[in-house]
């Protein structure tokens, strides 16, 4: 035992520490959140400091999805692990409490009050470790309380009832709803879920003020219901309760993770953060958005936005020969007509007919049907940038245009019925139309003084 911990005594030496050897259970804590925070997975983070997988899944896990520490360093005020290091190599050198403050600029009672608190006291005999004064340290530093939901029976049953509440019908009698069971995981997909009352834990928190506007008692936030169900030793709700929030997730999802993550398709240079920022404020003419128009039976309609004078482009896409006759073939060509190939190829076609001044980037969603985009970009010079999952304002301007070309083109038709003529009809129209945003100008009007405007600075450059 006085062998292994003179081996630890050793390993934790500033000057004997190699770089490869983990830090301390704190400040591995504290690393292991921020890159968590950051977006990156957990593997790649238990990776980066020095963690096994196994570890920091169950890390991840047991706090929920939540950092269970604040992400900020301890200030100077309290002695940090280092410190804690050098006073634990002065002691072993024999150096008394005063000259130890000396050689830690640190006023004597601050280590007479670390050694008296935070020594290891295990053999009998008080010695002074530096890992056993940090967990000692970091224990005291927690000063935890009982939530709210734990000591208020009264709070945590309005909670508990509306959230996973049964359903009644109108006599009163319990609605039973499918039979499902909670297997610690997300929401099943395409499985039956348990029906439950589900107020999400905003619509709890606020209706609390309505139905008990004079008992302060009965008042919790949003977010302390998430932390209940998501942090398994707060204990106040029972952890399967998350099965009856909207998204049944069972863990915290850190936003970070949903923004810019390359998937598929989706490589790391055609993000939306690689975007250049003059597509941002819209001073410059040429940044493009665009997407898809689904109708029925697999049709669809491509738009394209151009997002400083609203100039909308519409993609015809006809299905191709075979469709609802021969059978599809395991990764062949989508007969739909919006496939990689025949999308990229209807684009590249539609795009290239506007002067090459106004074709700078497109932003798409990220629906596969651009994946052709590297093809793409090769072929007509625009570069391709994807926006973040589920993130539909990124790309504003076009589903703003999607939703005026829905008075054309309603959900639930056939659009693969309309022709080539037909689109170009629509789309004179949708350009043609006085614009709000754009001072009640057309969008016609407002990029014929932009291609104006472009070519007299070039006469201008030449001359």
């Amino acid at each position: 035992m006085v062998r292994r911990q003179q081996a630890a005594d050793r390993a934790l030496r500033p000057s004997m520490r190699s770089p490869g050897r983990p830090m301390p259970a704190r400040h591995v804590e504290r690393a292991f959140w921020r890159l968590i925070a950051q977006g990156k997975s957990t593997d790649d983070v238990a990776d980066a400091v020095g963690l096994s997988i196994t570890v920091g899944h169950r890390l991840f896990r047991q706090a929920g999805g939540m950092p269970p520490l604040s992400l900020a360093e301890p200030s100077g005020r309290y002695l940090s692990f280092t410190e804690r290091e050098e006073l634990a190599l002065h002691r072993a050198g024999g150096l008394g409490v005063r000259a130890c403050a000396r050689e830690l600029g640190r006023d004597p009672s601050t280590i007479s009050r670390e050694l008296r608190r935070n020594a290891a006291t295990r053999g009998g005999k008080a010695g002074y470790r530096a890992t056993v004064a940090q967990w000692k340290a970091q224990m005291a530093a927690r000063r935890s309380k009982p939530s709210k939901l734990a000591t208020n029976a009264m709070l945590r049953d309005y909670v508990q009832t509306r959230l996973s509440g049964q359903l009644e019908r109108g006599d009163g009698t319990i609605v039973e709803g499918p039979s499902s069971r909670w297997k610690g995981l997300n929401k099943p997909h395409r499985a039956d879920r348990r029906w439950a009352r589900s107020w999400s834990p905003e619509q709890i928190s606020r209706r609390l003020a309505i139905d008990f506007p004079d008992d302060e008692t009965m008042r919790i936030s949003h977010e302390a219901i998430y932390q209940a169900l998501f942090i398994e030793r707060q204990g106040a709700l029972k952890r399967e309760l998350v099965a009856c929030l909207r998204t049944g997730r069972a863990l915290r999802k850190p936003r970070e993770r949903a923004r810019n993550k390359p998937q598929g398709h989706v490589t790391a240079d055609v993000v939306l953060s690689q975007r250049p920022a003059e597509a941002d404020d819209r001073a410059v003419p040429g940044h493009w958005e665009g997407d898809l128009i689904i109708g029925l039976n697999r049709s669809a309609i491509g738009t394209v936005v151009e997002r400083r004078s609203r100039y909308t482009l519409l993609v015809h896409l006809p299905r191709m020969d075979g469709y609802g006759v021969t059978a599809p073939v395991k990764n062949g060509p989508a007969l739909g007509g919006y496939g990689a190939i025949a999308m990229k190829d209807a684009l590249q076609a539609t795009m290239t007919s506007m002067p090459a001044e106004l074709l700078r980037s497109l932003t798409w969603d990220r629906g596969k049907e651009l994946s052709a985009h590297a093809q793409f970009k090769i072929d007509t010079g625009i570069a391709v940038y994807f926006a973040d999952p589920h993130s539909p304002w990124q790309r504003g301007t076009n589903e703003n245009t999607n939703g005026l070309l829905r008075q054309y083109f309603p959900k639930g038709t056939d659009l693969s019925r309309w022709s080539l003529d037909d689109l170009l009809a629509v789309q004179a129209a949708i350009n043609s139309r006085p614009r709000k945003v754009l001072g009640w100008q057309t969008p016609a009007e407002v990029i014929d003084k932009q291609l104006r405007s472009i070519h007299q600075a070039g006469v201008a450059t030449t001359g």
